[in-house]
């Protein structure tokens, strides 16, 4: 996933991060909320117990039993669960036993929308500034675990509240997103990520009006730029999202720049014809990578979350969802 070569910066320099947390403060207009209150800590509690069965690599007991647990979740918060299984192969030739989570609310009503993210880990730390890292597992609070959590909890504080929405949701967790070529395999091949979201795309169980990605949407320090494939596609679905943004008072998380453009799980959704947004963190002065100083490294764990960036998305999508 998003391997950096892939990322083209837009007139902007790399300088230098640092580890430490960017304080960022909601606006000062007093927000104007509607639907349901989403719990940064409940969605943080998630992303921990996700991590609690170790690295969710691809083939290994952790990301059985962890597939198992977001299947229960989703089902606790009264979700129609249904899974896509497949065998798919790896740049190495790996087959992959692969599951997309595809859990359901409001199942019967024609009208859908998508939300999504990817639930596996990348096996390998690759762009850790440790070389000697470079083979190990991710744990991956952050690249995977945040927007999993982001989306149970949005399903917990929905269920209530189902009556008032005039569509269905689609909560999909995507297999295989993070197996693509390691930087020191020397391997370029964009076609290797996103192998669970490339399945669905082939294999849609709806007709969905517009989807919305949640990537890395739970690091410190985190602020969401404008991708550049979510404007030229969905360029009316960013916009309204930003708009909701600003509305529920999180604004300063989502900046109206253009930040890059990125091959994620979307654009095998907008290939298939499903307008769809990445809604991904952007650090323009990280040396380390521009998706922040812990992508892909052994740093990418529960210490380096923040309850805030969580709440600040999360809160959005409820008010996108329910100003429809």
């Amino acid at each position: 996933m998003k391997n950096t070569l892939l990322y083209m910066l837009l007139a902007m320099t790399i300088l230098s991060c640092s580890n430490k947390q960017k304080q960022v403060i909601a606006n000062d207009d007093e927000p104007i909320l509607v639907g349901p209150t989403f719990s940064g800590d409940s969605a943080l509690a998630y992303c921990a117990k996700q991590c609690e069965f170790g690295p969710r690599t691809m083939n290994s007991e952790a990301h059985e039993k962890c597939g198992e647990w977001i299947i229960g979740k989703f089902r606790q918060y009264g979700c129609d669960v249904t899974t896509q299984k497949a065998d798919l192969k790896g740049w190495d030739g790996t087959t992959l036993r692969s599951t997309n989570i595809i859990a359901s609310i409001n199942k019967e009503a024609k009208r859908r929308l998508l939300i999504c993210a990817h639930w596996d880990c990348r096996p390998w730390a690759d762009n850790d500034p440790d070389s000697a890292n470079w083979r190990k597992p991710v744990m991956a609070a952050n690249d995977g675990a945040s927007g999993v959590g982001v989306m149970i909890e949005l399903a917990r504080i929905i269920q209530a509240d189902t009556a008032k929405l005039p569509y269905g949701i689609d909560f999909v967790c995507f297999d295989a997103e993070d197996y693509g070529t390691p930087q020191w395999s020397g391997i370029e091949d964009e076609k290797s990520w996103a192998l669970g979201a490339q399945h669905f795309a082939k294999n849609l169980p709806a007709a969905y009006e517009h989807g919305i990605l949640l990537d890395m949407v739970g690091g410190q320090g985190a602020c969401f730029y404008q991708e550049g494939f979510s404007k030229h596609y969905a360029q009316s679905v960013v916009d309204a999202v930003w708009q909701s943004a600003e509305d529920a008072g999180y604004g300063s998380f989502f900046t109206r720049q253009t930040g890059g453009t990125i091959t994620d799980d979307h654009k095998p959704l907008i290939d298939a014809g499903i307008p769809t947004i990445d809604i991904i963190p952007y650090y323009p002065d990280c040396e380390q990578s521009c998706f922040g100083p812990t992508w892909h490294t052994i740093n990418d764990d529960m210490q380096h979350l923040d309850k805030a960036t969580l709440k600040a998305v999360g809160q959005t999508v409820i008010q996108y969802l329910f100003t429809r």
